[in-house]
């Protein structure tokens, strides 16, 4: 036998590679998400467009949309400066960076949203400076968005670092060699070469952006119709016992990311290449 053949894999073996395979993402993935849309269509299509069409739920729709507005801009500016810090150039404490870069990944959302209560609560660190100026930021819209934006924060910037490392610097040096500046370099070279890396960690960004509830549950107190988003409104409806409003709810921010998921394969399909390259 020789080394060839000993690596084809029977034909019965791998069909019950691939059926296992398929029944486990069967089992663990599309039923609850299926049951999700059965559970939320099970009164009939006019109970669950009234339960969309309740002001809080409306309330929770617009400001997981005003969240994920702001926090993935902010995201999308701040990695992109951090992936060409680290990338274009050399400085003491880059490896610290992307550490702290990481940092998200590795803290608990529930912990991290504590952090901003101690900072910002009314007995926090800044709490009393806070309240002397009429400024609320936990159990309020800030706090929201800056507990969104530290657990979405790596997103970005891990998707460009690996592509940005590969390509080296010797385009932009060419570029500053010919006279161009720095925004004409980032702007007609660099840009270009990673703008389909950057679309991807934006979705990715958008998808956890929208879906967040650990951290977003600790700062937001919980105010019905005020700071609840989607995720944190699902929660109280189904405390509530009120089944048909909250999988109806969660049908829509089950749909909003499997539009994400078939934005990112598409960007898979048509530029695979240029992801592949940074890992995907």
């Amino acid at each position: 036998m020789n080394a060839r053949s000993s690596l084809v894999t029977p034909l019965w073996l791998k069909t019950l590679l691939i059926g296992t395979a398929l029944g486990y993402v069967a089992l663990v993935l599309l039923l609850p998400l299926a049951s999700i849309f059965v559970e939320a269509f099970r009164k009939g299509l006019w109970t669950y467009i009234a339960a969309l069409q309740d002001p809080d739920a409306l309330s929770a729709i617009w400001l997981t949309g005003l969240v994920a507005a702001i926090a993935v801009p902010i995201n999308m500016v701040f990695g992109v400066l951090m992936a060409w810090a680290i990338t274009k150039h050399d400085f003491r404490g880059k490896g610290l960076l992307i550490a702290l870069i990481d940092l998200p990944f590795s803290v608990s959302p529930v912990v991290s949203g504590l952090v901003f209560v101690l900072l910002f609560g009314a007995n926090g660190w800044f709490g009393a400076w806070l309240q002397a100026h009429d400024v609320q930021i936990i159990f309020a819209v800030p706090g929201i968005v800056l507990a969104t934006i530290f657990v979405t924060f790596p997103f970005v910037a891990r998707q460009l670092i690996p592509l940005m490392t590969a390509q080296g610097r010797s385009a932009e040096e060419a570029a500053l060699t010919l006279g161009a500046n720095g925004w004409q370099t980032f702007w007609h070279v660099t840009l270009p070469d990673i703008r389909w890396a950057l679309l991807y960690g934006v979705l990715l960004c958008n998808a956890r952006a929208m879906g967040e509830f650990g951290a977003v549950s600790v700062v937001s107190g919980h105010i019905r119709g005020k700071t609840n988003t989607m995720p944190l409104h699902i929660e109280v409806l189904y405390n509530d016992y009120n089944f048909a409003a909250a999988f109806a709810v969660a049908s829509l921010l089950a749909g909003l990311a499997l539009v994400t998921l078939g934005l990112k394969s598409l960007l898979e399909w048509q530029h695979g290449d240029d992801l592949k390259a940074h890992g995907h």
